[in-house]
């Protein structure tokens, strides 16, 4: 039984003299929900290309659910779903000819193909549109078919490139509501790039990744831990307590809603809140976040590069 389903192991990439990808090396484990993080630029998307066969790697090697890549491209192509940043899908064409087209490709059937259309129209609620051309469909109906056209051959593999990008909250829940049962049943592995910390914080492993490099490469928890500040937040208090904070040198950040202190820890926010208690009326103490993590790592705040 393989476990690592991906293995890329000293991977480099350069567009003439600029490394893309400098020597980089990961393994995603089987089933696992794994984040891929990183600013437009850092190589990310190269990494990803290459994996999808679409671009030649220098050097390196790179094996998929025990594959050579150099070897059996053809092999790993038909495990492989993916919903690119910008959809491919042919506006011309309804959503039927889409996806219908696709599953040709990889030689599905006609029954195995109205199993997969039925059960994906149902999870991601297209049924209704089914005949409609892409030009007349909503970004979120869109992205919707986006995600059915990588799922329709059922991939062992899925590769999400900024895939919830606009969507309105509740499109959001549903394609993760999908993805989640994919998981729990069929043991798909899923390969995520997106600006949305919340998705990555959900994700078993993280690599961020900076100009070409691995910076980071741990689950959401030890990564909070080592690069992510909590924050002391007080929303009731006595008017004397900002002077207070300054006569003993506690920095804080203050607006009309409260007094933000950040801390290394739960324990400091402890310690100050037992030193001030009767100063203070109305508190909450916060962990440190995925926004928090990405931006100690990389010195950038991922989501306002990518506005």
């Amino acid at each position: 039984m393989i476990n690592n389903i991906i293995e890329i192991q000293h991977l480099v990439k350069c567009f003439k003299n600029v490394k893309a990808v400098d020597d980089i090396s990961f393994s995603v484990k089987k089933g696992e929900l794994f984040a891929f993080l990183g600013l437009n630029g850092a190589g990310k998307s190269t990494t990803i290309n290459i994996l999808c066969g679409q671009l030649e790697k220098d050097n390196g090697k790179i094996l998929v659910d025990g594959l050579d890549l150099d070897k059996d491209l053809n092999k790993i192509k038909p495990k492989i779903g993916v919903v690119f940043q910008n959809s491919i899908l042919d506006a011309k064409l309804s959503v039927l000819d889409n996806l219908k087209i696709k599953a040709q490709l990889y030689g599905i059937n006609k029954e195995k193909f109205k199993e997969n259309l039925n059960f994906l129209a149902n999870k991601l609620e297209f049924s209704e549109i089914l005949n409609r051309p892409l030009y007349k469909l909503s970004g979120g109906q869109m992205r919707r078919i986006d995600i059915a056209r990588a799922l329709i051959h059922n991939p062992n593999i899925l590769i999400l490139d900024e895939p919830t990008t606009g969507l309105d909250p509740k499109t959001r829940i549903l394609v993760w509501k999908l993805l989640s049962d994919l998981r729990k049943t069929t043991d798909l592995t899923i390969i995520l790039t997106t600006h949305y910390m919340e998705e990555a914080s959900e994700a078993d492993t993280i690599v961020i990744i900076d100009g070409g490099k691995i910076v980071a490469h741990d689950n959401p928890n030890n990564l909070k831990n080592k690069y992510a500040n909590d924050f002391l937040r007080i929303y009731k208090y006595d008017s004397v307590l900002p002077s207070l904070f300054e006569k003993n040198n506690i920095k804080f950040k203050k607006s009309e809603k409260m007094i933000e202190i950040e801390v290394e820890n739960i324990d400091l926010a402890k310690k100050i809140i037992v030193k001030y208690q009767k100063f203070v009326f109305d508190f909450e103490v916060l962990k440190g976040n995925m926004d928090n993590v990405f931006l100690n790592i990389t010195g950038k705040n991922l989501k306002e590069v990518a506005t």
